[in-house]
């Protein structure tokens, strides 16, 4: 039953995503445990043609890895050095501007153009990743990930 609930969150938080864009906001229903979620999720999106490197760094400054989290969210904390964040969507793509895709799990869970978020969360273990990409949403050749972060909600 809770796989079920969590495939039909994570499709309307799919939908929800594909119509909000980048709204920075995050999908309504909670996140459920890794062992509910079959592996299922959604993919970035991907360009066609050469993708430009970046010399940006992005990385998880909270949660830290092991951290108990309580509560119905978990307040993410993004680091990003060597470029920054841009709030239109563009073709136009240059190596230092983009936006911040949270996973959780391997799911697509949020596309941002911050460096902080809430996300709701319900009792389970996570892991935690950020992807940098470029202004288009597709990413940057080589990507341009974060270290994965472990937490779980109590």
């Amino acid at each position: 039953m809770l796989a079920n609930r969590f495939a039909r969150s994570l499709s309307i938080g799919v939908i929800v995503l594909s119509v909000v864009g980048c709204s920075g906001a995050a999908p309504s229903a909670a996140l459920s445990s890794p062992a509910a979620s079959g592996g299922a999720g959604a993919s970035a999106p991907v360009a066609s043609g050469a993708r430009p490197s970046s010399p940006a760094v992005v990385a998880i400054v909270s949660p830290t890895s092991g951290a108990s989290v309580t509560g119905p969210t978990v307040h993410v904390v993004i680091s990003l050095t060597g470029a920054k964040i841009v709030s239109a969507t563009t073709t136009n793509v240059r190596p230092d501007e983009g936006h911040v895709h949270l996973y959780v799990d391997n799911v697509l869970v949020s596309m941002n153009y911050q460096l902080e978020q809430d996300l709701p969360v319900s009792p389970g273990t996570y892991v935690l990743k950020a992807e940098f990409v470029a202004s288009d949403h597709a990413p940057f050749n080589p990507r341009v990930w974060s270290s994965e972060v472990f937490f779980t909600v109590k």
